[in-house]
């Protein structure tokens, strides 16, 4: 048995202390087990441990230093590094409600998690664990599953940062609905919950079993169903049908048009600019080039019989477009390729995959075995993540190192722009949705964080009392405080003309 030396700041002083380190099968590669497998009695007591050495209570702190970075430099500091154009778009978007803000604030959170008290127990990070980061997409079998959506930020790290973002989403968004403090506890206390039991299902998994595990709707369609009003089972209906009809055809007509007789994807400046109205025609054939050898060379990141598909599509025509909240800025392209005819037709998305906050603001180094940090580029990361934590993935996943525009060598991640996607719109919700939709997103990243981290001693960690919900909902309602005081800021930036600022895109 390994040990490790981990950080904890009991009362928020740092003590440094060694506990075991178990490293479960998944975590480990065959080539390097020379020692027996511990058992799931030692991962238990591991868990029991780290309960003792860094109680489930602690989680409820949260001590802003008086050394805290200004959130408005965090951000400003992230604009270096992205279109400027778009950078007054960002601001615009986050400046629409405190939740909108906490959106695009991952970079800030993450450097205040880092002075939090944790288990010492790390898993794969989604890093940006927030309500609107879960949602419907198409299984390659074409099922319609439901789990964590966005993995710019992954990178390895204490569990407790994820479930901290998502609660304090959970307790920002009832905020923002106006509700009180006793629904909006609640629905907090349902997405603990909803972790701690769904851990504790997932500790009982053997690890085939774990692996296929998935959220299929239309199989738990009427047990989802039978939680909703009556006028609610037909809005989720809709929404089945509203997902499953968001395909590269659908896209194809939203976003394409005639020009010059040939049917190219339409500039709407700025958030949709054709890659012909950003450069003049003998770059633009430069850049398409350099794309369509980008696109070359990212398809050996695919499986086989992937690359075989993508290889029956020609590039057809490109564009820049704006996404998100707190992507916005960063290069995104996306691309209509056609193949049989010209009505069949694959959109791809090509983003760029900066640096994750969660390494820039106090992540860990990544262990060893699958777990996916600093040591591969960071469109790779973005995959690896992603596939680590997703039942399962979209089929043309995959990453490349290309060069800009500017000249400059930058990672990316590609994937289908749209394949049966769709998201809840959370402003719309009621208080007891809110608590039930919480609860599944709980549950879903349970089920990604036991993929990666040692389930059992998790499971064991969080125990089956009320202790560590009711712990996370008062971080979660200290650090919604801190949110609101964060937002401010930049609206004070904004009049006071430190910032630009573009809205209502």
């Amino acid at each position: 048995m390994r040990h490790r030396r981990f950080a904890c700041r009991p009362g928020g002083r740092r003590t440094d202390m060694v506990l075991p380190l178990i490293i479960v099968e998944s975590e480990m590669p065959m080539s390097t087990k020379s020692h027996p497998r511990p058992t799931p009695a030692q991962r238990e007591e591991l868990g029991k441990m780290a309960r003792e050495a860094a109680p489930v209570g602690q989680n409820a702190q949260f001590r802003p230093s008086a050394e805290r970075a200004d959130p408005v430099a965090i951000l400003e500091e992230q604009a270096r590094t992205r279109v400027p154009e778009l950078v007054p778009v960002r601001y615009g978007r986050m400046l629409v409600s405190p939740f909108t803000f906490f959106r695009g604030a991952a970079a800030g959170m993450a450097a205040d998690l880092a002075g939090t008290p944790d288990s010492g127990l790390t898993v794969q990070l989604c890093g940006d664990a927030h309500l609107s980061n879960f949602g419907m997409f198409a299984s390659p079998e074409r099922s319609l599953v439901f789990d964590v959506n966005d993995f710019d930020e992954t990178h390895p790290g204490p569990w407790e940062w994820d479930v901290k973002r998502l609660a304090a989403s959970v307790e920002i968004a009832g905020r923002d609905n106006e509700f009180g403090p006793k629904k909006r506890r609640k629905a907090v206390l349902a997405v603990a919950r909803g972790y701690q039991q769904g851990m504790a299902e997932f500790a009982g998994l053997g690890q085939l079993d774990l692996w296929y595990a998935r959220a299929d709707l239309y199989e738990q369609r009427d047990t989802i169903r039978a939680e909703l009003t009556k006028a609610r089972r037909k809005t989720f209906d809709k929404a089945l049908a509203k997902a499953r009809g968001r395909t590269s055809a659908r896209a194809f007509g939203k976003f394409t048009g005639v020009v010059d007789g040939e049917r190219r994807i339409l500039a709407s400046p700025p958030l949709i600019m054709p890659v012909r109205d950003l450069l003049p025609d003998l770059e633009r054939a430069e850049f398409e080039e350099l794309f369509r050898l980008l696109l070359s060379d990212y398809r050996r990141t695919l499986q086989s019989d992937r690359r075989h598909l993508l290889d029956t599509f020609e590039f057809v025509d490109m564009a820049r477009k704006v996404v998100g909240v707190g992507s916005v800025g960063t290069r995104c392209w996306i691309v209509l390729m056609r193949g049989r005819d010209a009505d069949d037709v694959l959109f791809l998305q090509v983003k760029e995959a900066q640096r994750s906050v969660i390494a820039e603001y106090g992540g860990r180094p990544a262990p060893e075995g699958d777990q996916v940090g600093d040591q591969v580029g960071e469109g790779e990361r973005v995959v690896h993540g992603q596939r680590l934590m997703q039942a399962v993935s979209d089929i043309f996943l995959g990453w490349q190192t290309a060069e800009g525009i500017d000249g400059r060598q930058r990672d990316f991640y590609v994937r289908q722009l749209a394949d049966w996607k769709g998201s809840v719109v959370v402003e719309g919700l009621s208080a007891p949705e809110l608590a039930a939709y919480g609860r599944l997103c709980g549950r879903t990243l349970a089920r990604a964080h036991a993929r990666t981290g040692d389930r059992i001693a998790i499971a064991a960690y969080l125990g089956q009392d009320e202790a560590f919900p009711e712990a996370i909902a008062d971080f979660a309602a200290l650090y919604a405080d801190q949110n609101e005081r964060d937002y401010a800021a930049l609206q004070e930036a904004r009049l006071a003309g430190r910032i630009p600022v573009e809205s209502g895109l």
